[in-house]
């Protein structure tokens, strides 16, 4: 999750080739209103993107039970969040992607064929509630390369052992010497 520019499909399909699990971009459920609002540069209004969150939602709720799913997704407010943990019906943990203005702006001015114009970027900034301490959500920040980030991700994706146990080694350091 994350503003315009932050990186959420590239970092998403990385994670998702990482994790062997599928990856869906949450663009590609925007109806053809919404494209076209943002297309010409119109910020979306909260009704706009109900039906969006839901299909979203859907998309995450269909994916087999036994199996994660990664999407990228702005979910820029708490209660957008909050509308998609509700109707996946299963947990879904948020990897917040921030960055500076100036570092999301560049990244947009960059892009080649989106239809997000950076002149949505304040918008979306203006429109942020980052996720409280309470979502438990991952916040990663975006101000290093690409392959950094998704590092970062899988490493606070890992499982921790229990506070006074000591993680059990593994490979070849861990063998048995004869």
């Amino acid at each position: 999750m994350g503003v315009c520019g932050s990186g959420k499909t590239v970092v998403g399909e990385r994670l998702a080739a990482w994790l062997g699990v599928g990856f869906r971009d949450a663009d590609e459920f925007h109806p053809r209103s919404n494209v076209e609002k943002m297309s010409a540069g119109i910020a979306l209004t909260d009704e706009d993107r109900w039906p969006w969150l839901d299909a979203i939602a859907a998309a995450i709720r269909a994916a087999p039970r036994d199996a994660a799913v990664v999407v990228s997704c702005s979910a820029l407010r708490r209660i957008y969040r909050d509308r998609i943990r509700r109707a996946a019906g299963r947990p879904v943990t948020f990897v917040f992607l921030s960055g500076a203005r100036e570092t999301l702006a560049g990244r947009m001015a960059g892009r080649k064929g989106h239809f997000m114009p950076a002149s949505l970027l304040d918008s979306q900034l203006r429109l942020l509630e980052p996720p409280s301490p309470d979502e438990a959500a991952i916040e990663i920040s975006v101000e290093q390369p690409v392959e950094a980030v998704v590092a970062a991700v899988i490493d606070r994706l890992r499982p921790r052992p229990p506070v006074g146990v000591s993680p059990r080694p593994t490979g070849p350091a861990s063998a048995p010497r004869a």
